[in-house]
């Protein structure tokens, strides 16, 4: 059994879908690209910083993973990869019998 799996493609779908809803944008032509910069010059996705804090409050309400360090959120939100990844950690970490 392996100790670290990845995000399943269900959960990034899902991923996508609540941070377009959250952030109230449509998504981009093609697709939203799971390794695509969400913010920044590359991005395809006009995202703000507003952006970010009502995807970080949905993603606590969805999964109760808090964000509260602005640095730790920007990297999270790096990509829908990323995010899945750090999500998928906290999540595994707080499944883990004691």
């Amino acid at each position: 059994m392996q100790s670290h799996t990845a995000p399943s493609t269900e959960f990034i779908a899902e991923l996508k879908a609540l941070i377009l809803e959250a952030a109230e944008k449509s998504e981009p032509a093609g697709g939203l690209q799971n390794d695509e910069p969400l913010f920044g010059a590359q991005a395809r996705v006009d995202f703000d910083s507003l952006d970010a804090l009502q995807i970080s409050m949905a993603i606590q309400k969805r999964y109760g993973v808090r964000m509260p360090d602005s640095k730790d959120t920007r990297r999270a939100l790096e990509s829908i990869t990323h995010l899945a990844e750090h999500l998928h950690q906290h999540l595994a970490s707080n499944t883990k019998p004691a």
